[in-house]
């Protein structure tokens, strides 16, 4: 049965976020679309344009051909969004102790939306073609932090992951080091944008990270897919 939907876990009157399988011809009137399948996503009528593996657009009044499986994700109630602190979201240094006290960096609920099979070295454009698949388990979650907000340089990952940008703007920085001052790129995200890949394969279930933060330039919420190995 196609556009099989459900509610993202961290749906509420604030965020619009619904998950939805097995799209063909679905109208989307407004919200970021998220292709979380490492298939292309084809949206449009009388020009089709593909939206590649775990890219995203932002649909206003459009249509989602086809695709395997997406997240339509938008902010609504701008208003108060910061509330989401009361919301059950969780304040990043609840979890990690050595995280600073002083950074207004907060998580929303997981949701596990499924497994997916791909080639790391695919998803990491590495390489063009799948050669040694295995499966994922795909989770998402939303990130809200308020505007000048430095997220935290760092680079621990056990895990595949991408951002995107649901609401205002920010950016992707990478360093040389820990230390703001050895920035060598800085990657702008809008809403609807989503980075490539910043990590690399290095072995079986393995794979480096450069030091790397997200940065608020404004109030934002933004998704983070992961992919973690089944074992």
């Amino acid at each position: 049965m196609p556009n099989v939907t459900r509610p993202l876990a961290f749906a509420d009157d604030f965020i619009h976020a619904e998950l939805v399988t097995d799209v063909r011809d679905l109208a989307v009137a407004d919200a970021v679309v998220v292709n979380l399948s490492p298939r292309p996503m084809i949206t449009g009528d009388a020009h089709p344009a593909i939206v590649p593996a775990w890219k995203s657009t932002w649909l206003k009044g459009g249509v989602i051909k086809s695709a395997e499986r997406v997240a339509l994700i938008k902010v609504v109630q701008k208003t108060n969004l910061g509330g989401c602190v009361f919301r059950g979201w969780d304040w990043l240094g609840n979890r990690i102790k050595s995280f600073p006290r002083d950074t207004p960096l907060y998580i929303s609920h997981f949701d596990h939306v499924g497994e997916v099979t791909t080639d790391p070295l695919v998803f990491t454009n590495e390489r063009a073609t799948p050669q040694q698949e295995q499966t994922f388990d795909m989770r998402l979650n939303l990130w809200w932090s308020p505007g000048d907000t430095d997220c935290f340089i760092h680079n621990e990952h056990p895990f595949l992951e991408v951002h995107t940008q649901i609401h205002g703007q920010g950016r992707m920085q990478k360093f040389h080091e820990r230390d703001e001052a050895t920035m060598y790129e800085d990657i702008p995200m809008l809403i609807g944008y989503s980075h490539d890949p910043f990590c690399r394969v290095t072995g079986p279930n393995q794979w480096t990270y450069p030091w790397h933060r997200y940065y608020a330039d404004t109030d934002s919420v933004w998704l983070a897919i992961e992919l973690h190995p089944r074992a």
